[in-house]
This record gives structure tokens, sequence and C-alpha cells, in this order.
């Protein structure tokens, strides 16, 4: 055989062999080699703007409600999980970087799925996967990827068929793509809840009260075996079922403005966990949550470094400029239950036997509502806000006698308003600023709720009395279909606010990507 026999054939060994080393490698370039988190830009605000019904380019909507259009809007935590953009949208490729605990350099970056997508179905890499032993992270990451894509191609396929209900309507900013979603997560979604602490502290909370979120939620957790897994090393997320409204009751001292003891008890909390188990070191916090539903959650989350910066938290206190970050966290809704079910509370006359145009009745507490009493209290009969309803009124009645129900914020930015106008089927009138409603990356609130800005209060007969009856009826039936996902069920029914908490949750989990190191 000639030398250029000899050359010709290891040449084509050497490519075959290069083949053969691609293929090895394409899925180990899968899952990457850090913990990857899609981190918002400085307005985080913009995130609102979310999936068309129509197509997938994300509407043409303000970067806030509240605010003038901005001239790039940002993908929603599920556009972002999906890789559902327009074609002018690109997530950033900036990589940013953080000491973590044990000196490991984490790097945090947003996840570009549509380029992974296709490393994931491929025929060649799946084979090559399975050859080979994976990890319990590998195989979590493996299938979450696996969701993703499903995601992503819900928007070109059929509605999938659902005994119980298949999400329609401007509502939704992509119908198809949420129950997709929610599919996905109800086939897959697991979590571990930490079994460390003893009540009252951990694993209790109110399910009475302005506050009730916060033990109905961990009441399901507790009792709920579909979406809890007793083994950590196939949970894709991890709770940490502590209490804000505890703390306050039991650790914190009245009027004392000391602030320190709660602190305390979530940074030992985190200690504690931290180093009995690796999984909280593993992503820094990433893949872990929690929830509140009082005032100083925010506050509370941000005891501990990583749990505000990293993880997951799902607030009532939604409020951008305390550090509420849409693309990570999650807006829950602030539902007052006095007697802790939703008996009496839901339910309202047809819109032709409701001859009140709007209404309002609170306490004078914040910025917004002064300016609401000094323009309208007790100065019109189409508008009837009042700072103490007159005797022999009734709250709950005059909701649904009205036609809208305005719903200013407080001292903080959520209001058990909304979900009450929801409930007596009476449509939101929102002011407030710095705000994210509840399942924004989902719903289209201007659909169903009207969005004023405090500048905008002088001229609230006018902006209402503009909107045609026609129009306003399809407010009204929208506000009768998407109150489900506000309602609260024991036990928890599909699609209510129990499962819509958890999607919410699930979309933050597609938007992190692990592995080990």
């Amino acid at each position: 055989m000639g030398d250029e026999d000899v050359n010709g054939k290891c040449r084509i060994m050497s490519a075959c062999s290069s083949a053969k080393l691609f293929l090895f490698m394409v899925p180990l370039v899968i899952v990457s080699c850090f913990v990857f988190v899609n981190i918002g830009p400085k307005n985080p605000s913009s995130f609102l703007t979310s999936l068309s019904t129509n197509h997938l380019s994300p509407p043409l909507l303000p970067s806030s409600p509240y605010l003038p259009p901005a001239p790039a809007p940002a993908p929603s935590p599920l556009q972002a999980a999906t890789g559902l953009l327009s074609p002018a949208s690109s997530l950033s490729t900036k990589v940013e970087f953080f000491q973590g605990d044990n000196n490991r350099t984490v790097g945090l970056n947003p996840i570009n799925i549509t380029s992974a997508s296709n490393n994931v179905t491929s025929t060649a890499s799946s084979e090559q996967i399975k050859k080979r032993v994976m990890s319990n992270l590998e195989k979590i990451e493996f299938e979450l990827q696996k969701a993703r894509v499903a995601i992503k191609a819900a928007s070109m396929d059929d509605p999938v068929d659902d005994p119980d209900y298949v999400p329609l309507g401007p509502m939704y900013w992509n119908a198809k793509v949420f129950h997709r979603s929610y599919l996905e997560m109800e086939k897959q979604f697991k979590i571990f809840v930490y079994k460390e602490g003893e009540p009252p502290l951990f694993h209790d909370g109110p399910c009475k009260s302005i506050y009730s979120m916060e033990g109905n939620f961990i009441y399901e957790m507790e009792t709920d075996t579909r979406f809890r897994t007793n083994n950590p090393d196939k949970a894709h997320a991890f709770y940490l079922p502590l209490s804000v409204v505890k703390m306050v009751r039991y650790v914190y001292v009245s009027n004392s403005h000391d602030f320190s003891p709660i602190r305390k008890t979530v940074r030992d909390y985190i200690d504690l966990v931290s180093d009995k188990y690796s999984y909280w070191n593993r992503s820094i916090g990433a893949d872990h949550f929690i929830l509140s539903c009082h005032d100083w959650g925010p506050e509370a989350s941000f005891s501990h470094p990583h749990l505000g910066q990293n993880s997951i938290r799902a607030l009532c206190n939604a409020n951008t400029s305390e550090r509420f970050k849409p693309r990570k966290d999650v807006s829950i809704p602030e539902i007052n239950l006095r007697t802790g079910s939703l008996k009496g509370l839901v339910g309202g006359p047809s819109p032709s036997s409701r001859p009140i145009l709007a209404f309002f009745a609170g306490g004078v507490h914040g910025p917004v509502r002064p300016v609401l009493l000094q323009h309208w209290e007790n100065k019109d009969n189409d508008i009837r806000v009042h700072k103490y309803l007159p005797r022999g009124t009734s709250y709950s009645d005059m909701m649904r006698n009205s036609k809208f129900c305005i719903c200013p914020s407080g001292y903080e930015v959520a209001s058990p308003r909304i979900v009450e106008a929801l409930y007596s089927g009476c449509v939101p009138v929102l002011i407030n600023s710095g705000y994210v409603p509840p399942f924004s990356d989902v719903l289209n609130w201007r659909s169903f709720s009207v969005i004023v800005s405090v500048e905008d209060i002088p001229n609230l007969k006018t902006i209402l009395t503009s909107i045609s009856p026609r129009q306003y009826l399809r407010m009204y039936r929208r506000v009768l279909k998407v109150r489900r996902h506000f309602e609260v069920n024991s036990p928890a029914k599909r699609f209510d606010v129990f499962h819509m908490i958890l999607h919410s949750i699930w979309v933050r989990r597609l938007n992190v990507r692990i592995r080990e190191v």
C-alpha cells in the first residue's frame, strides 16, 4: 500500500473518529456546566409583556400598564422558558458571576431554548444519552428540556382535549401555550418540602384573614401528594415552608421596630437545610422557593442574600420598587378569607342589575387613596367613593351592585379588593404604581380590568363612561371566566389559585438549568 493510500485511510479514520466524538459530546453539552438563571433587566416591570394570543411575537404593550409604551418590551417568564420570542427579540448572552458557597463560581445566564431544542430532539443525542447512566439531576434536566420543547410546539398544534377546562379567549396571552405548560406541570412537576422546623413558624400559617394564602398553600403542599415527593433526588423544586405571618406574631417584638429576630430565624433555617442537604448549595437556592403574603415578606426574603437574589419568591406584595423581579419571582393574589372558605363570596347579579357605575370604600393610607378621596368622596352618585360606608350599607352588596370596583393600593401595592371584585363579578379598576398583577405571564389583565394611572384619577368617570356597553359586557364575561383561577378550594381543584401558583413556580423553574460540578 502506498503512502498516499495510507494517508488517505488515516484521514478517513480521523474524520470518523471526530464524528463519533462529536456525537458523544453533544449530550454532554445539553446540560450546561453551570447554574443558569434568567436574569431580568434593570426595569423588572417590563416583563409584564407576555405571549400574544394570535401569534408568537409579544404584543406591543407598555412596559408597565401604568406607564407610556416602552420601545422594546422584554419577554415574560413563560416566553423565556419556551423561547417564544419575536424575530427582533433575543435573550441576552451576557454572563454575570458571583461567588457562591465554598468559593464556587456560578454563572448566571438566560437560556436560549431555541438552539437547545435541536439537540434535545436529535435522535443521535437521545441515543447517546441512553447509552450511559444519567445522574438524577441529568434526568430531571432532560425531562424539563423536553417539556420546554413541547410547550413551545403547542402554539402550532391543535388544542389538547381536556375534560375539565381548555383555556380560550383574549384573557390569555397564549391559551395553547398556557394549557400545554399546565399539562406538562401536572405530568411531571415534583416538589420536595423540607421537613425541618416545627409549627407555628414552619409548616403552619393562617388560613383565615388577609394573609390566608400562606396557610392554605402550606396546607395543600403538606396534604396533596400529587406534586410532592419525599425523595429530594427526584424533585424539580424545593419548598421552604416558613410563615412570615407567624414570625411577626411569635418572633417579632411588637412596636420594637427591630427586624433582626425575623432575619436571624430565616438565616438559621437556610443554614440548617444547606448544611443538612446538598440541594441548596448545588443551585445556590435557584430552584428553591418561599411563599409569603405578609407585607414584610420581601424584606424577610433578603435576610439571606442568596434567598432574595436567587430563589423564587411567591409574594402578594409584588412591588417592583421593593426589588420584585417578575422573571424570577411570582405574584400571588391577596385573598381575605374571613371564615376560611369561599362560602358567600362568589357570585353576583347580571350587568343589567348593577345600577352603580363604580365603588370604593376603605381606609386612608398610602399615597393613592388620599388622591382618590380628594376628588371623588361623596361627590358623585355614579362614582361611589367612601372613607367609611354609611350605616346599614353592606360592603359586599355594594360590590355586587357595581359595574366597576376601584382597587387602589394602600401602603403596599397588593389589595384583596382585586380578588373580591372578581368573586363578585365586578370589573376591577387597578390604580397603583409598580404592581405586577397575579399570573401576569399567563393572563392579559387589560382584557378584563381597567388600569388607571394615579394622574388620571380626576378623569376616572370619563374613562369608565367611555367604555361602551358592548365592551363592558365582554369584560364582565371575561371576569367570570378567569375568576376560577383565583378561587380557593379544599381540596384544591384543577386550575384554581393553588394550581395557578404552582404553575407560576413551574414556569420559573423552567427558566433555571442546573448541572452538578
